[in-house]
């Protein structure tokens, strides 16, 4: 088995140019995408939240990745989990782990065979929405308890990464190739102070990047004092105020600090931009283990502030890998879409499709043919996402 880079935003500074040049090769030939990498993605299936099971499931899914212990020994791991929207938001009366947040058991699970596997320290990183409270206090409106998962390994941290926090400085991460949208980006400090960088996902559609995956989660980290509504238009502002509309539609440029766009007579567009500072952000901090869980999730989009029809479901899956392109294509097709599909089409009806131009970058394949599923088949876990939108589109309007 392949051993994994020891830095992998170092391999794709140093790797960067051969790959572009093969990817271009490549196109000349009429086989654009034929140099992006591949890597296994592990399926598993895993019905209930019950811990137990969890770390069962988790555990099986990482050993089948060639083990934690490779990969996260006497590391600092960081891993970016996910809790959209404010905890106000809810589905009907489900708690927001079965509905749109990354579930708590989940988040504990993996937090405890991480440590298990000697990690020198966990940290847990969200730039939860609009507020630079500690994460534990984010947590508790969500009737979470924080202690659950900070005692579920050894020396494990929570950090907003929202706005500066503990640091006294942002860092600047580049994109490696120069970047689709932005050519960098001023993060907080936990994004580059780590050796391993988890993101933990939970399965969804995407109102706006048709479906949010793996590197999808990763929009969040960016600091809303520097790419909020309310950052500042020279330094970032000390608190962060306002969602990351300025990413979402261009209206104005981060603040004058932060590395601006590349283009600012570029597409306005959400659909043409979103997917695009994804690519950016995962390049400039790229992703080394991507775990996505759907053991319930929600149909609809991405929170249960979308003015459509949403429900809550039960794939009873959990995917994991250790490229993100090859992560999010096998969940693609778990939700019954083509990973291979394109603007105009479900669910990218107006939207490029991220993985398309994380290939193109050279990230990943989004070619299920030159992927490997372990575990579970794809056609024994799939839950039709698909199917549903197109009931609820054949649905008579209510009135």
């Amino acid at each position: 088995m392949t051993t994994l880079p020891q830095n992998r935003r170092e391999w794709l500074c140093r790797t960067w140019p051969a790959v572009s040049g093969a990817i271009l090769a490549g196109q000349s030939a009429g086989n654009a995408w034929a140099a992006a990498p591949t890597a296994p993605v592990a399926v598993a299936r895993c019905p209930s939240y019950e811990p137990a099971q969890l770390l069962s499931v988790l555990g099986r899914l990482f050993d089948q990745l060639g083990g934690l212990g490779r990969m996260v020994r006497g590391k600092t791991v960081a891993i970016k989990i996910n809790l959209t929207g404010h905890p106000s938001y809810r589905l009907g009366y489900y708690p927001l782990g079965d509905s749109h947040y990354t579930h708590p058991d989940v988040i504990a699970a993996t937090v405890h065979l991480i440590s298990r596997a000697g990690a020198r320290r966990i940290r847990l990183l969200e730039s939860p929405w609009a507020t630079s409270d500690p994460i534990e206090e984010y947590l508790l409106q969500a009737d979470w308890e924080p202690r659950d998962i900070l005692s579920a390994g050894n020396n494990v941290e929570f950090e907003n990464t929202n706005f500066l926090g503990r640091a006294k400085k942002y860092s600047r991460m580049m994109v490696p190739q120069g970047g689709l949208l932005f050519p960098g980006f001023d993060l907080n400090h936990s994004y580059e102070d780590c050796d391993f960088f988890v993101s933990l996902a939970k399965m969804k559609e995407h109102s706006t990047a048709g479906i949010t995956l793996s590197m999808k989660n990763c929009f969040g980290i960016t600091p809303a004092t520097i790419y909020g509504t309310g950052a500042g238009k020279d330094e970032p502002s000390i608190l962060p105020r306002g969602g990351r509309d300025l990413v979402h539609r261009g209206h104005r440029q981060p603040s004058r600090s932060a590395p601006a766009e590349k283009d600012s007579a570029s597409s306005r567009e959400g659909g043409y931009r979103v997917p695009r500072a994804v690519v950016d952000l995962v390049c400039a901090r790229p992703i080394d283990l991507a775990v996505v869980e759907a053991v319930k999730t929600m149909t609809g989009g991405e929170g249960p502030w979308q003015s459509v029809p949403m429900t809550v479901v039960a794939p009873g899956v959990i995917v994991a890998g250790t490229n993100p392109v090859t992560t999010d294509a096998v969940c693609t097709s778990l939700m019954g879409y083509d990973p291979m599909a394109d603007r105009g089409t479900a669910p990218f009806e107006t939207c490029d499709n991220t993985m398309r131009l994380a290939e193109e970058v050279g990230l990943g394949t989004r070619d299920l043919k030159r992927i490997e599923v372990l575990g579970v088949p794809i056609s024994a876990a799939r839950f039709d996402f698909a199917a549903i939108r197109q009931a609820r589109k054949k649905a008579p309007a209510a009135g």
